[in-house]
């Protein structure tokens, strides 16, 4: 039996712009997704927990492929997937294509929030489950075959970012396949505000990819969003707060003209810059879950737990390590 962890993230610019070769720069944080792998006779049982959703747990055999849940919620279906495609990926490494895994998932990361839950559990679950096979991966090694599981569970429309973030810890860059660390990044003071909710990776994505066909000044944002992630390169690693807020506030105003963000979001956003926030911007896909600001007191800390609609805010410090054997 084994057990692994892998750090969620936050995206500090670039989320939606990298789907289409533009930078972005995600940073992990110190919430991690635990997945245990005990190797079983035949098929595959997972035991999920801890997701902001009831736990359950899921029994079926190969031959099945997906299994069937008496549940309507899409994102428990979609976390079922990244399980079965991870489990695929360690039987494949290992050329062990029968071999049966229980499967147990706990982990301190919001489903679906912006924060890279999927990311997470997918990285943890192969790292986990191939050493339970007797095979040792590299971090880059199972960032990409956790890139694999992520393309083929969002339909093709999954980037590298939060896969390699998770994989490698630290502040990352990525744009296309082009993936590495960021060096010299310290401690940046994060701020996540969290509305309890979830939006739809696939549906957000998919609304931009609308967009940007159908309007040449949606393909423009896109592209300026891009030019935010390269001027903040060149900020990040300064400690100069103040300019990187600045692009923050720039990134989200973008995001938002993209129609990914809410009115939840929005209004996080605007407690957090009025708490004293250098800056703040939605992470991850949008349309409900979680926001990031810069602050160093505990200003917007305090703002976003008074603002109606925030379940819950918090601190998270960058998280340096990325993938684990615990």
């Amino acid at each position: 039996m084994v057990t692994s962890s892998a750090p969620g993230k936050v995206y500090l610019f670039g989320e939606h712009a990298v789907v289409y070769g533009e930078p972005a720069v995600p940073c992990a944080i110190e919430k991690r997704a635990r997945v245990t792998a005990r190797e079983i006779d035949e098929g595959l049982r997972v035991h999920v927990d801890d997701l902001t959703l009831d736990g359950y747990t899921v029994e079926y055999s190969d031959g099945d492929g997906h299994p069937d849940l008496e549940v309507d919620e899409s994102l428990v279906r979609a976390g079922v997937g990244y399980i079965n495609e991870a489990v695929s990926q360690a039987r494949e490494v290992a050329d062990r294509p029968d071999a049966g895994f229980e499967i147990v998932v706990e982990s301190d990361i919001p489903l679906g929030a912006g924060l890279g839950s999927s990311a997470a559990v997918v990285v943890a679950a192969i790292d986990a489950a191939t050493r339970e096979l007797g095979v040792e991966l590299t971090p880059e090694e199972i960032a990409d075959r956790a890139y694999q599981v992520e393309y083929e569970v969002q339909d093709g429309q999954a980037s590298r970012a939060d896969t390699f973030c998770s994989a490698m810890g630290g502040a990352v860059r990525v744009e296309g396949d082009d993936c590495r660390r960021i060096e010299g990044v310290g401690t940046l003071p994060f701020v996540i505000g969290y509305d309890g909710g979830a939006g739809d990776t696939g549906e957000l994505v998919a609304g931009v990819r609308q967009l940007r066909e159908e309007y040449e000044f949606a393909a423009d944002t896109v592209g300026a969003i891009g030019d935010i992630v390269r001027e903040g390169e060149s900020v990040l690693g300064t400690d100069d707060y103040e300019a990187l807020g600045e692009l923050l506030n720039f990134n989200h105003g973008l995001l938002a003209a993209l129609g990914v963000s809410s009115r939840s979001l929005d209004a996080m956003v605007w407690a957090a810059r009025e708490g004293g926030a250098a800056g703040a911007k939605l992470t991850g896909a949008g349309g409900g879950g979680c926001i990031v600001a810069l602050d160093e007191t505990d200003g917007a800390l305090t703002a976003l737990r008074y603002t109606p609609g925030c379940e819950d805010a918090f601190r998270a410090e960058l998280d340096t390590d990325g993938v684990r054997r615990e």
